[in-house]
């Protein structure tokens, strides 16, 4: 079974992290491409552009995201692409951008992937 785990995309890659995936649909600011240390860049997981707009990292707007998001996620064909092809991978770190490690997409999206894979 694959362990998902979460990362911000500036912290040092290690090798426990596996598969490396960013899930935000931006590229995250101030890093080049060839230092980012990704496998793949699965846009598709990220909110879409009107909820990411509308939570813009707001704490108070949080459990309404969440609920926004993960009904977002249920819908998404990719989704089950993706849990195809990382099924092999017994680690798997969902890189992203935001600076608040405690609201932010990853954690919606890791807490979904584990649901999925139960």
């Amino acid at each position: 079974m694959t362990q998902f785990l979460i990362k911000r995309i500036y912290d040092e890659p290690e090798k426990a992290d596996g598969l490396r995936i960013l899930v935000d649909r931006l590229w995250p600011r101030g890093l080049k491409k060839e230092a980012a240390s990704i496998d793949e860049w699965f846009k598709e997981a990220a909110p879409s552009v009107a909820l990411r707009q509308w939570f813009d990292h707001d704490p108070k707007k949080w459990d309404r995201f969440k609920k926004s998001y993960i009904s977002e996620l249920e819908e998404n064909k990719a989704i089950t692409n993706f849990l195809d092809r990382v099924e092999t991978s017994p680690t798997v770190t969902l890189l992203y951008a935001a600076k608040d490690k405690e609201h932010n997409h990853a954690l919606v999206l890791q807490g979904f992937l584990k649901e999925r894979t139960k």
